[in-house]
């Protein structure tokens, strides 16, 4: 199954091989990361991140879905956005956008694309999120997008020498409701909707 979702402003598409270069200047930017699981990653952590996310795109069943933001109409790759089905019709969720596109209602947008990839193609139950909690424009975001926050995740990850906690949310299938202009869809390989 292809992935291509629209909404007001953004688009989630396949990683490419050609978006090594647009990902690492995201993921190897100190700002970008500083709230993330892990520190800035090099050009080779990219590419294993990319050529995973490509693979991931034909396991049978998909559990992974690894995917490039990028603005509507310019698919230049703008952030990463990442649902990782569990058992229990449920999966977790995460993005990363460039600091450029920070401050622009970006982030609230991914989440309900990745929540509608989630909801509306996948079948799913539940789907839930962690942020830092000093990532405060996180918490905002993950709100704004319908999430509920769930609670607390003592010494989740360990990162930049030190264990540090998680702040939870969650949004089951009858909470969400899809924002205007959503569209888009997840095909199969042979373009069917």
């Amino acid at each position: 199954m292809t992935v291509h979702l629209a909404g007001p402003g953004l688009a989630l598409r396949e990683i490419e091989p050609g978006d090594t270069a647009d990902l690492l200047a995201v993921y190897g930017d100190p700002e970008a990361t500083r709230h993330l699981s892990f520190e800035p990653r090099t050009v080779e952590q990219v590419q294993a991140i990319v050529d995973r996310s490509i693979a991931s795109a034909t396991d049978d069943p998909r559990t992974e879905y690894g995917l490039a933001v990028t603005r509507l109409g310019d698919p230049r790759l703008i952030g990463y956005a990442r649902l990782a089905t569990e058992p229990q019709q449920a999966a977790t969720i995460g993005f990363a956008l460039h600091p450029d596109a920070w401050g622009k209602g970006f982030g609230t947008e991914t989440v309900h694309l990745l929540c509608g990839l989630g909801f509306r193609t996948l079948g799913l139950h539940r789907i839930w999120a962690a942020r830092s909690p000093h990532n405060e424009a996180s918490a905002r975001t993950l709100l704004r997008a319908g999430m509920t926050e769930d609670g607390q995740i003592r010494e989740h990850v360990f990162v930049h020498g030190a264990w540090r906690d998680s702040i939870t949310y969650s949004l089951l299938e009858h909470e969400w409701a899809p924002i205007e202009g959503m569209g888009g869809s997840a095909a199969s390989e042979a373009g069917a909707a």
